[in-house]
């Protein structure tokens, strides 16, 4: 074992950060870290569904029925959902307050094939410029230890930190599932977006 004062440390070449402003805090608070990563994931995942028309929008890989468009307008629900229906028990508004969930569970994915690319992007901007304002108005209102809403059958009522890590995991489950198909729309690959990148369609997400 190499003993740890004998290692080298790591250093990171510095950015600007108004080129990167998805990158989260290198030493942060708990909640600014929590945060910093959900919005890097957002950004990531907004930039592998940016710039596309229609035909990019329905493009599947393989046997799958996941697109970009179906991502954006789910993900778009997600967050609306989180930080409506999750934190405060109310309704999460149009258009999935009149949506036919009974009919399929996968509607939010189906039926952006009837949405232009306009309409799902301003859908997935709309959304989560509520959700980043409902969840700082939380974290200002109680801090991650709060109770939300949501609760397990026995009564016991999860926290503001349980809903911020699931919606994490589904931003990292699907941003993955992008990556692969804006792969086979155009190619696009990467990690992050580059820096100064700012979306080309829809509103320009913060």
């Amino acid at each position: 074992m190499i003993p740890a004062s004998s290692v080298a440390p790591t250093t990171v070449a510095p950015v600007n950060e108004s080129d990167t402003p998805w990158e989260p805090p290198l030493a942060g608070t708990e909640a600014e870290h929590l945060v910093g990563a959900l919005d890097r994931l957002r950004t990531t995942f907004r930039w592998k569904a940016d710039d596309l028309d229609d035909a990019g929008l329905r493009t599947r890989v393989g046997r799958s029925s996941l697109t970009l468009g179906g991502l954006l307008k789910h993900l778009a629900f997600v967050e609306d959902d989180v930080f409506t229906s999750r934190l405060r028990g109310e309704s999460p508004g149009p258009p999935w307050d009149t949506a036919p969930w009974d009919a399929t569970d996968d509607w939010s994915f189906a039926s952006a094939a009837d949405d232009t690319p306009e309409q799902l992007y301003a859908l997935w901007d709309a959304a989560v410029a509520r959700a980043r304002a409902r969840l700082t108005a939380a974290l200002a209102d109680g801090g991650l230890d709060q109770p939300v809403h949501l609760a397990w059958p026995d009564g016991r009522h999860a926290n503001l930190r349980r809903l911020v890590c699931d919606l994490l995991e589904e931003y990292g489950r699907h941003t993955g599932h992008a990556d692969l198909i804006r792969e086979a729309v155009d190619g696009r690959v990467g990690e992050d977006p580059p820096a100064g990148w700012r979306p080309r369609s829809g509103n320009p997400a913060p």
